[in-house]
């Protein structure tokens, strides 16, 4: 198993701390635990291994971070939906996560989340709300923490304080359906200012293992900053640009850690573990293992310092949102 994430490997020591002014955000609306909330942006991305923030951590390659921080107005939850036909529903179904306008107080129960942390695995994404728990110091057992979403098997949700932790499986296609869902949830809860992270595992390339690599660039298997989505039989293509500036924040409060080392760099998408990542050991294999490495330095050379499988339908969708 690549990157499992233990709850004992989450630890004080891993906590990092970001300055200026968007600490003040994270504060909003959080009633226990409000100055721990200053300290948790950071604690996402290194607790977990990956993030937009896209952290990973991988036995075989590198944690990685992504970031993506909504930018509002003051019509600030219109900007989180880019369709216009919400609007006229009667009710709208979350479906995976058994969730609607109709059946639950979307405002209630999430108008005060300010971070989501979102990652593949359903037992780390609890590990990590476990962990969240504990931090923020907030009452009850953090062994009893419910998912949300347990009503269907599609993805688990935990709510701890501001956070939002959601697991959503592996590629591109499984993450796009929460991505959808998740977004709708926020602009249902007139959510605001709210910090979107993947967390998951990478391999590196050229990295030494657990090294944490903070994204500059989601890029398709071509080494393109783009995602392509099929609509109605016509491609859409879609920006997979980051932020810059956030990408060198983080890199900068990573100064204040010890336990591994952080740079910034290009991540990967493919559309699959085995052949689309030149591993020589799947069913299927059509390469050698001299064009797997030619492959490897070109993407090495491109600035690509690790390969996953969500990193650029995560980036596109936060970006035509205006989560940034």
């Amino acid at each position: 198993m690549r990157g499992a994430i233990k709850p004992r490997q989450f630890s004080k020591e891993h906590a990092l701390c970001r300055s200026g002014e968007r600490k003040r955000h994270c504060t909003r609306g959080v009633k226990r635990g409000q100055n721990r909330a200053r300290r948790l942006e950071l604690k996402l991305c290194c607790t977990s291994s990956s993030g937009n923030y896209i952290c990973n951590i991988s036995v075989l390659g590198s944690p990685f971070i992504s970031i993506r921080k909504p930018h509002f107005s003051a019509a600030r939850q219109k900007q989180y939906v880019k369709n216009p036909h919400l609007d006229n529903m009667e009710e709208d179904i979350l479906y995976h996560f058994n969730l609607g306008t109709k059946t639950h107080n979307l405002p209630a129960m999430f108008g005060d989340i300010k971070f989501v942390c979102v990652g593949g695995s359903a037992n780390r994404m609890r590990s990590f709300a476990q962990f969240i728990h504990q931090q923020l110091e907030l009452p009850g057992d953090a062994d009893h923490i419910r998912d949300i979403c347990e009503g269907t098997d599609r993805y688990s949700m935990y709510k701890v304080g501001p956070v939002l932790s959601i697991s959503h499986g592996m590629g591109v296609p499984s993450i796009s359906i929460m991505l959808h869902e998740l977004i709708k949830l926020l602009y249902h809860a007139h959510c605001c200012d709210v910090m979107l992270f993947r967390i998951g595992t990478s391999g590196g390339i050229g990295l030494a293992p657990g090294t944490v690599v903070i994204t500059d660039k989601a890029v398709d298997s071509f080494f393109r900053p783009q995602f392509e989505q099929v609509v109605l039989g016509k491609v859409i293509t879609r920006s997979t640009e980051l932020d810059k500036d956030m990408a060198e924040e983080l890199l900068q409060c990573s100064t204040e850690l010890h336990d591994f080392p952080s740079i910034i760099g290009n991540t990967m998408c493919t559309h699959d573990f085995y052949e689309g990542q030149g591993r020589l050991d799947g069913a299927l294999c059509s390469f050698s293992t001299e064009e797997k490495l030619e492959y490897l330095r070109k993407a090495h050379e491109a600035g690509i310092r690790n390969i996953e499988m969500e990193s650029t339908v995560f980036a596109a969708m936060c970006g035509v949102c205006n989560i940034k």
